[in-house]
């Protein structure tokens, strides 16, 4: 039996001046479960997000958070969600827990209330030997742990975080998974943006991959990278012009032993049965059509392949996101 749907996004979009930012839209998000939205700057993740924490209106499309919708209902959702913005809004002078104290009269908490739940938040991110220290001494993971406890004093069903990890360190990262990870066990559905592939990949249960306001493909990690059919292959090609791309792509496809060729910059990104003959296959063709290569690599399915798969480019080529 699937979990209850958390969220249900149906034919959501968003245009600013006649430029769509996000295009038709639609997707369900389960209760209990860390669902990310994957894609470069200006893919619409952002757009996609701040309609569904109420911030702002879509021009087509509905959106529900447990059965609200997040426009004619707003009031109900924003009891219901908690949000961690990516940037950081933290008072240099004041200490983690006199943030957490003005936030919970901002929220009209109970004094009592309040200060266990402070408590509880303090010790869950581990701040709990530093919440009277004044956050400028705070190292960037303490930030963002204290951002964390700041979204969830509300006691949310659902926790969106925007970029979560954007400029920490490695060791720092790995901590705020893993308290993003306690939170899904206890039943919080997490929402989380993210450009970084191994974050998507490591701690999103589910995702869908954005680009240019569509979203290409919802599914596992594990199961997107299945899709794909074969390992990876990716040409280097010395002299990269249309001709040279053309001309070699053709005499791969006559290959049995390759599915699939997507163009990439500077060469190919080829999907293959194995490494033992395609790799072989593949040097002997390029040799036989004249075709210098700079650089070859061989590699098991990523996210990477998968988000290059389904929208012809890479990860690195941003676009602008439209602003209001």
């Amino acid at each position: 039996m699937s979990a209850p749907i958390a969220i249900d996004v149906k034919g959501l979009g968003k245009a600013y001046d006649g430029v769509k930012a996000i295009d038709n839209l639609s997707l369900s998000i389960y209760q209990g479960e860390i669902f990310g939205l994957l894609g470069p700057n200006g893919a619409g993740k952002s757009t996609t997000l701040r309609i569904l924490i109420t911030t702002l209106k879509p021009t087509t499309g509905t959106a529900t958070i447990f059965g609200r919708d997040v426009v004619q209902d707003a009031d109900t959702v924003r009891r219901l969600i908690g949000y961690v913005p990516q940037e950081r809004a933290i008072d240099r002078f004041l200490t983690g827990r006199e943030h957490l104290l003005l936030l919970a009269d901002l929220y009209h908490l109970k004094k009592d209330e309040a200060l266990t739940r402070i408590d509880q938040l303090l010790k869950l991110v581990s701040l709990e030997e530093h919440a009277d220290r004044v956050a400028k001494g705070y190292s960037g993971g303490m930030k963002r742990k204290l951002d964390i406890a700041c979204g969830l004093l509300p006691n949310p069903k659902v926790l969106f975080l925007d970029e979560p990890t954007l400029g920490l360190d490695v060791q720092s990262r790995l901590n705020i998974w893993e308290y993003v990870r306690q939170l899904r066990d206890q039943g919080i559905t997490i929402v989380m943006t993210t450009n970084y592939l191994d974050e998507a990949d490591q701690l999103c249960d589910r995702l869908a991959i954005i680009d240019r306001g569509q979203i290409r493909a919802i599914g596992s990690p594990k199961d997107l990278k299945a899709g794909l059919g074969g390992d990876g292959i990716w040409l280097t090609l010395g002299d990269p012009t249309p001709q040279a791309v053309e001309k070699l792509t053709a005499a791969l496809k006559t290959l049995p032993c390759v599915r699939a060729i997507t163009p990439r910059d500077r060469g190919l990104d080829i999907r293959v049965d194995g490494p033992e003959k395609a790799l072989p296959a593949i040097l002997e063709t390029a040799g036989t059509v004249e075709c210098r290569l700079d650089g070859i690599e061989y590699h098991r399915p990523r996210l990477d392949d998968v988000f290059v798969a389904h929208t012809g480019r890479s990860m690195k080529d941003e676009l602008p996101e439209p602003t209001p």
